[in-house]
C-alpha cells in the first residue's frame, strides 16, 4: 500500500539528534498520562516534529517497536490537529506495554485535546 505525500512520516517532521532530544526534555513544557509523559515546545519551523523514547524497562524489542509504531500513526493521522511549530517528545512509560489497540490513540487524543494553548518558547 502505497501511502500519499502527506500521509508519510519524513525526516522533516522527526526529531533525529541527540541534541534535540536533551534540549527539549530541558527546556520544554511536560504533560503526563497514566502511560505516556509528553514534552513540548515551540519550535521555528512550521510543522510540528515528533520524538519518541521508549525505554527497554517497557518491555521487549517487540513491544517497544508495537508502541512507536502505534504513536507514530496517532501522529501521521492527528499532525494537522496538533500545534503546528511545535517540537513533541512522548515518552513511553512502563505500563505502555499492556495497552491494546486503539487505546494508545485515545490516550494520547485525550491529552493534546486538553493542550489547547500553545507550548512556551
Amino acid at each position: 500500500m502505497l501511502l500519499k505525500g502527506s500521509q508519510r512520516f519524513p525526516k522533516a517532521v522527526r526529531l533525529r539528534k541527540r541534541a534535540e532530544y536533551v534540549n527539549l526534555s530541558r527546556t520544554g513544557a511536560g504533560i503526563q498520562s497514566a502511560n505516556f509523559v509528553i514534552i513540548t515546545r515551540m519550535n521555528d519551523r512550521s510543522e510540528s516534529r515528533l520524538g519518541i523514547t521508549v525505554s527497554a524497562k517497557v518491555g521487549n524489542s517487540v513491544i517497544r517497536n508495537r508502541i512507536k509504531r502505534r504513536v507514530r500513526e496517532y501522529f501521521r493521522r492527528h499532525r494537522a490537529d496538533l500545534p503546528h511549530g511545535t517540537d513533541i517528545l512522548i515518552i513511553a512509560r512502563k505500563t505502555a506495554a499492556g495497552l491494546e489497540g486503539n487505546t494508545v490513540a485515545c490516550e494520547l487524543g485525550r491529552v493534546f485535546a486538553g493542550q489547547r494553548r500553545r507550548p512556551k518558547m
